[in-house]
Order: C-alpha cells, then structure tokens, then sequence
C-alpha cells in the first residue's frame, strides 16, 4: 500500500512540472515572442511555432512532453498502485491545463499527455505518438491530429489489454484534450482552421 503522504507529494511535484510553461520559457530565453501576445495566444507547441519560428517550437513540444513523461515514470519507479500512478500523471497534465504560474491558465495538453502516457505506458505512449503525427503529418492540421489520436486513446489501451482503470485514465484524458479543443473542432467543421505553417 503507497502511503497518503507520498502520493500526496508526488501529485503536488507532478502538477507544479505540469505547470511550467515552456513556451513562454523558451521564447523568453530565446528572445522570441512571447506566445501569449501572439498568433492564437496558446503557450503551446503550435502557436509557439508559428510566431517563434521551429527552433522555438521543438524545445517547446520536447519541454511539453519531457514534463509529463517525467511525472509517469518517476510515479511508475516509487508508487505500485494504478490509480495513484495514473492520479500522478493526470495532474502533470492539469498542471499544463491550469498552471499555477499562469493564472489557472494554460495550454491545450497535447504534448503534456503523450508524455505521461510515454511515462506510464510506454507502447501505448508511442503508439498514441504515431497516431499524432501520422494524422497531422496526412492532414496539416494540430489539432484534427490530436482530436483523432486522443478520440482513439481508450481503444488503444484496449488494444494492449490495459485494466479497466487505465481505461478510464484514458477517457478522463481524452475528454480533458477535447474539451480544450472545442473551439479547435468548430473551426476544423466550417473549414476554418490554421493548418500547420499557417498563420493564425
């Protein structure tokens, strides 16, 4: 049994992780703009890359995913129970979702979320991954890549026997990734959205 305590430490560190905003840190360091000011405002991979330039959006993504795959897999190493590591790793992501150094704000936890299940579940992790790029690498667009491969998340931990548990880790993350993408799935029905190496 994880002892209370414990736990309770490591959903604090998982979400202060989660909470660092690395697009604006990078932009910061790199004397880019500051993505908030910019493009659609999101400190996230895409709109950092749009108004920063690659450089600034592949440490942006690597920050993004290294934050959440870190927190899965230092829980997998100390906690043995699913539902306190997969309780870990959920609050790296809301960390990214509501950062503490943001006012509540945040990104859209794209990145945060492969990282953690790349943390917890690694083939399944990776396999999420290759959804993510193969859809926008096919379709141009971010968003429709993250809305197709986190709509598939609950079928892929079926596809590779994961408890039911996980499963449900799975569909919370899922709807979490959707929910934040609404306006996203608006624009992608009427025809509307940026594609990637679009401005926005």
């Amino acid at each position: 049994m994880d002892s209370p305590w414990l736990i309770g430490v490591l959903i604090l560190f998982a979400y202060l992780l989660g909470s660092v905003p690395f697009g604006v840190v990078v932009s910061r360091l790199l004397g880019a703009v500051d993505p908030r000011t910019a493009g659609s405002k999101n400190v996230g991979f895409t709109n950092v890359l749009r108004v920063s330039g690659k450089k600034a959006g592949i440490l942006t993504l690597a920050g993004d995913i290294g934050k959440g795959w870190l927190a899965g897999w230092v829980a997998t190493m100390v906690l043995q129970q699913e539902t306190a590591i997969l309780g870990v790793a959920l609050a790296s992501i809301l960390g990214h979702l509501h950062s503490i150094f943001l006012g509540l704000k945040g990104g859209k936890g794209v990145a945060t979320a492969l990282g953690a299940a790349l943390g917890v579940a690694p083939w399944v992790g990776l396999t999420l991954m290759t959804l993510w790029i193969g859809a926008v690498f096919l379709w141009k667009y971010s968003s429709g890549g993250a809305l197709f491969a986190f709509g598939m998340f609950p079928i892929v931990a079926l596809i590779f026997h994961r408890s039911w548990t996980f499963i449900g880790f799975a569909c919370v993350v899922s709807v979490l990734i959707w929910m934040r993408h609404k306006d996203n799935l608006i624009r992608l029905w009427s025809g509307t959205e940026s594609r990637i190496g679009q401005s926005s």
